[in-house]
């Protein structure tokens, strides 16, 4: 007697718990391991499944990769929209509530500072496209809670802002790998000293 075919809610059901812990596996990996860990074998030891559904269901490490991301991205949304919304009045209060809740973000996301410390020694598509999905959550965060206000004619603005984001990011980074960064603790009191610099680095912008 032939055998009664898998029905396809339980098929459905065990694919997205496969992919699920493949996903996971991945995660762990790149916490545990950092990025050079992660490859197909790696993978699919870890998720304790064959080597051949990372390729079925992934399309190999990239896919897994990018299913990482957007899990990582989803882990900023949550931290950026649980800021309050503020009553910035100025563009230097707006830059300065920004540059806060996008520090917090990735100090909330170790996953994601993984992602960033890969991108800085690796280029690929797929990890310029996770890094340009990731500007994207942030300013999608600040076209929504910018307020009307007037950009200086005099500086320039942008390159101001991009220099603060990138000496954020950094130091978001050192953060998550070492205790201090060029002889500042990263301990509670040192972020409240890098708070505190920002408001006075952002004394070029407005009141």
């Amino acid at each position: 007697m032939a055998e009664s075919p898998v029905p396809a809610v339980a098929r459905l059901r065990d694919r997205s718990a496969t992919e699920a812990a493949i996903v996971a596996a991945g995660e762990r990996i790149l916490l545990r391991d950092g990025f050079p860990g992660l490859n197909v074998q790696t993978l699919a030891a870890e998720a304790r499944c064959d080597r051949k559904l990372v390729y079925r269901y992934f399309d190999g490490v990239d896919g897994a990769v990018e299913r990482i991301a957007a899990r990582a991205h989803a882990e900023l949304v949550r931290s950026l929209d649980a800021v309050p919304a503020g009553d910035a009045e100025s563009l230097r209060a707006f830059a300065r509530e920004s540059l806060a809740a996008w520090l917090g973000a990735l100090r909330a996301s170790p996953l994601t500072l993984r992602l960033m410390a890969w991108a800085l020694v690796e280029a690929s598509p797929l990890l310029n496209r996770i890094e340009a999905e990731r500007s994207a959550v942030l300013q999608a965060w600040m076209r929504e809670r910018r307020p009307r206000l007037r950009v200086p004619p005099e500086g320039d603005a942008v390159a101001i802002n991009a220099v603060l984001l990138a000496a954020v990011q950094h130091l978001a980074l050192n953060g998550s790998v070492r205790p201090g960064a060029a002889g500042l603790a990263l301990d509670e009191a040192g972020w409240a000293r890098i708070e505190g610099a920002l408001d006075a680095l952002l004394a070029v912008f407005p009141d």
